[in-house]
C-alpha cells in the first residue's frame, strides 16, 4: 500500500513524499542514481515507544542495505511506484532489512539501516518499518525467498481489477513459475492480505494483489525486481492486445507453457538446457 497514504501519527508534516517523478516502464530507462550517491538530508527520525535498538548493523547488513536502497530507487526511475508507494525487503541471516515507512528512497542514508527479526521485533534501526512488514514477512518465514518486492506498477494494477489470473499472453509466465493469480483484496498491512498473497504465490514467485499491485520474490534482489519488471511487462502487453476492437488475443495452451518453462530453467546455464 502507499506508505504515504498510512498515517503514522508521529510523522512530521516536513516530510513529504518527493515530487511525482516521470513515469516510465520497465523496458524504459534505468535511470536510478548509483547506491553510492546517499542524500545529505536524512530523514527525521520519528518518536517511537519501542525500545531502542540493540545493536549496531553488521558489515553484510550495511551492503545488504546499500542494494536494498538501489533496488527501491530503481522502482521508482522505472515507473513501477510513485511517491513512497511499494516497499522492498531483503533477509541476511534471520534478519529481513526493509524499506522504513513514509520515507522518499532519496532522502535514506547509510544510517538509516532498518531491520527486523522473522518474529517482526526490530532489532536494527529507529525509523519505522513499512506498513506492509506482514506481507514480506509472510513470505520470508514460508518461502526460500532472499528478497521481496512490492509494486502499485500501472498496468500490473489495472490487470488485478479486471481478471482473477493473468492470461497466459506470454511464455515468460513460466519464469514466475506459471499462470500468474490474484491474490484476493485485503486491507493493506493486514495479515489478511499476507494469507491471500501466500495461497496466491503457492509454487509461484510472483502474484498480482488485487485493487492494489504487485509482489514478487527471489533469491537476490535484482531476481526479484526482474521479476517485478516481467510482470509489470506481461500485463501491459495483455491490456495492450485485449483493446484491439474486434479481435481476441491468443493465448498459449498449458503445454506451451510448460514447454517454455523447462527451457527457462537452464536460461544461461548450459549444463542445464534441455536438448533441442
Amino acid at each position: 500500500m502507499a506508505e504515504q497514504q498510512r498515517d503514522t501519527g508521529n510523522t512530521r508534516d516536513a516530510r513529504e513524499p518527493r515530487e511525482a517523478q516521470a513515469v516510465r516502464g520497465p523496458q524504459g530507462s534505468r535511470g536510478s542514481r548509483e547506491p553510492s550517491e546517499w542524500s545529505h538530508e536524512p530523514p527525521e527520525r520519528q518518536e517511537s515507544h519501542e525500545p531502542r535498538a540493540p545493536r549496531e548493523p553488521r558489515e553484510d547488513e550495511r551492503r545488504a542495505w546499500r542494494d536494498l536502497v538501489a533496488t527501491a530507487r530503481r522502482t521508482v526511475a522505472d515507473g513501477l511506484v510513485v511517491g513512497t508507494s511499494g516497499n522492498v525487503s531483503v533477509r541476511v541471516g534471520d534478519t529481513v532489512l526493509v524499506t522504513p515507512s513514509g520515507v522518499p528512497y532519496d532522502r535514506l542514508t547509510p544510517d538509516d539501516v532498518t531491520g527486523v527479526g522473522l518474529d517482526g521485533r526490530q532489532v536494527l534501526g529507529t525509523l519505522l518499518p513499512t506498513s506492509e512488514l506482514p506481507m514480506h514477512l509472510a513470505v520470508h518465514r514460508s518461502t526460500s525467498a532472499g528478497a521481496v518486492v512490492h509494486t502499485h506498477a500501472v498496468h500490473a494494477t489495472a490487470v488485478s481489477t479486471l481478471v482473477p489470473e493473468l492470461p497466459l499472453i506470454h511464455y515468460m509466465a513460466g519464469a514466475l513459475g506459471g499462470p500468474v493469480r490474484v491474490a484476493p483484496y485485503a486491507t493493506y498491512g493486514t495479515e489478511e492480505l499476507a494469507a491471500h498473497v501466500l495461497r496466491a504465490l503457492a509454487d509461484r514467485s510472483g502474484c498480482l494483489l488485487r485493487n492494489h499491485g504487485t509482489l514478487t520474490h527471489g533469491a537476490t534482489l535484482d531476481q526479484a525486481y526482474d521479476r517485478t519488471a516481467q510482470l509489470e511487462w506481461m500485463c501491459r502487453l495483455w491490456l495492450t492486445a485485449s483493446s484491439v476492437p474486434g479481435l481476441t488475443p491468443s493465448l498459449l495452451s498449458p503445454e506451451e507453457l510448460a514447454r517454455a518453462e523447462e527451457r527457462l530453467r537452464g536460461y544461461g546455464r548450459p549444463e542445464l538446457r534441455p536438448e533441442a
